[in-house]
Formats: structure tokens, sequence, C-alpha cells
């Protein structure tokens, strides 16, 4: 484990024992983020992206199991954890952000009420200090007529408003890690765009990192300093933005670039979808997971699985395109 690190998660290993056999959800997945940066996990659905950070916070769900790996956070050996100890941490040193904010609040209580009981909870503040400190949050996020909105219920908001109240009540005790778990997807553009705004701000103000994770990767450019591309319970690449943007190194990440619309394209061009289906992770391929979905596929993405290729000291990326072209004395770095 690096000091340096909030979060550093190696060779992590998860599995769903499901009645029909072993899921293997996520499959060697290593990831680290230090304090006050922005880290990017895309992915289609399934791959494995919501797994990796609820279990950073001991939300698997069952039937899912940790098998492997070790998870470090803010001093805390993760895997080592009680249910009791979790239930300190979750929501004073890590918070989430849920995709759809209608579900996420309870419809029986007040907007007030549900701010406060976070305050409470995790400092010893009494009614009085939680009111005022919750009013504040109002504020903070964006949100007008704060006492008014206090005696409100979450279905008399709009749908931005409630995803407000949802950042308000994650950092209602000022956590080291945000997790926003595709916090935008239920919300219409212009709000999607104040929401993202709003978060970068109170990054900045609170010096907290955050783990964004999404399939948008027009999000993740205009907010994320790294981004780990997930796909089948693994991670296949990481960079940096410019590295994933301009320098892409694994097929995957290539096809999701070229399925994006261009804004610079001088004619129209068709975009070019990645063909197939997502991998069975009952039954997963004995070698790279895209192959079967790959245009460049080898004999040997089906056998076996590519090694780890380094680029840079923040760039890596897991397939045997880029040994074929080291072989061939070719440069990886173009």
């Amino acid at each position: 484990m690096d000091n340096n690190y909030l979060v550093d998660i190696q060779h992590e290993r998860l599995s769903f024992f499901t009645p029909a056999g072993e899921v293997k959800a996520l499959n060697d997945v290593s990831i680290h983020l230090k304090e006050g940066e922005v880290l990017g996990i895309v992915g289609e659905s399934g791959s494995g992206k919501s797994v990796t950070a609820y279990s950073l916070m001991g939300l698997t769900a069952y039937p899912g199991k940790l098998i492997g790996g070790e998870l470090h956070f803010n001093g805390h050996e993760v895997e080592k954890m009680t249910e009791k100890d979790f239930s300190k941490m979750r929501g004073k040193e890590v918070s989430i952000i849920f995709q759809d904010p209608l579900t996420s609040l309870n419809p029986v209580y007040t907007i007030g009420n549900q701010i406060m009981e976070v305050i409470r909870l995790h400092t010893d503040a009494d009614k009085k200090k939680a009111y005022a400190r919750a009013v504040e949050l109002l504020s903070l996020v964006g949100i007008n007529e704060p006492e008014k909105r206090m005696k409100q219920y979450p279905h008399e908001l709009s749908g931005g408003m409630r995803q407000r109240v949802m950042i308000a009540i994650a950092l209602a005790c000022e956590p080291k890690l945000l997790i926003a778990d595709e916090p935008t997807t239920a919300l219409d553009v212009t709000i999607q765009a104040q929401i993202l705004e709003l978060m970068m701000e109170l990054k900045d103000k609170l010096g907290m990192a955050i783990i964004m994770i999404t399939h948008d990767l027009g999000i993740v450019a205009s907010m994320c300093d790294r981004i780990a591309v997930m796909y089948a319970g693994r991670i296949v690449e990481t960079g940096t933005c410019d590295e994933i943007f301009y320098h892409p190194k694994h097929e995957y990440t290539k096809g999701l670039l070229e399925s994006i619309p261009r804004l610079d394209s001088t004619k129209h061009e068709k975009l070019i979808p990645i063909e197939g289906n997502p991998v069975d992770l009952l039954n997963p391929p004995e070698g790279c997971a895209f192959a079967p979905r790959c245009k460049n596929c080898m004999k040997i993405c089906l056998r076996e699985n590519p090694p780890k290729t380094d680029f840079s000291e923040t760039h890596y990326a897991h397939c045997f395109m880029n040994q074929k072209a080291e072989m061939e004395g070719g440069n990886t770095n173009e």
C-alpha cells in the first residue's frame, strides 16, 4: 500500500454466487486515487464500475462476496472492516450520490429531516445546529429559499433540485471522498451541466477527491484528472484525459471514442458502433474478454489474457496489439 493515496485498491476480485453459478464481476481490479483528485471510471453497463465503488463502502449486494485483493481507504483496510465500522465511515469519510435521486430520498420524510439525520448521526451537533447546517448546505448547492425547501418532501422538487439535495446530504460531513454513480443520467442536458459545475466548485472549495462513474465520455473529458476504462470486470486501460482521448491504446477505448459524434468533422460521417454483445460473466472467454468483439483480434487474444503494457507513469493498457506494434518495430506512444 502507498500511503500517498487516499484510495488504493490492489488486485480486487469480487464474485456474485448465484444459483446459475459464479458471476465474476471484478477480476483483478487495481486503482488508486490521491486527495483532491478526480478519477473517471467509464465502461458499458455490467462492466463493474459501480461494483468497484460500492465495495469500497461495504455496499456489495447479496450474494456478492470479496474473494481476493486489498482495499485501502484513508488508513482503513476495507476488506477487514465490519458493518459497524462501515456505518461510522459512510457519510463521514466517504459519501455517494446515486443515479436516481427520487429513489434515493425517503418519500415520507421532509428534505430537512433527511439532511439533519446525517449531521446528527456523524457529529455532536444538537437539533438547532443541525438545522442551521442543513440550511447552509442547501444554500451551498444552489437551492433558493432553503428554509422553505427544508419543509418540503422529495416529490415536491424537480429532478435537478432533488439531485442538489442528494449532493447536500453527501457533503454534510465534508467527506474526503465523494463517489458519484452516474449522477446526471436522469437529468436533462442543461441541468446536467449545472450539477457537474457545482460538483467541481465544491471539490475545489472542500478539497475532496471524486470517483465519477459514467458511460458518458463527454463528462469525464470536462471533469476528470485521470480515466480508468473498464470492460467485463477488468481495468483495460488507465491514463490522464489527454492520454486516453489522444493516444488510446486498447481496442475497446478506441471503439468508445469512435462511437462518439464529433463536432469538428467537416462531412457527415456515420458513427462506428462496437459490434456484438457484452460478455457473459458466468462464462467468460478464456483470453481477452473483448476479443469476440474486436476487429483486430488475433489468435493469441482468444487464448490468453493480454499483459500490462506501460506507456508512461500514468498510462497503461492490457492489449496484445501493443506487443504486436513493439515486435514490428512500431512506436506504441504514437
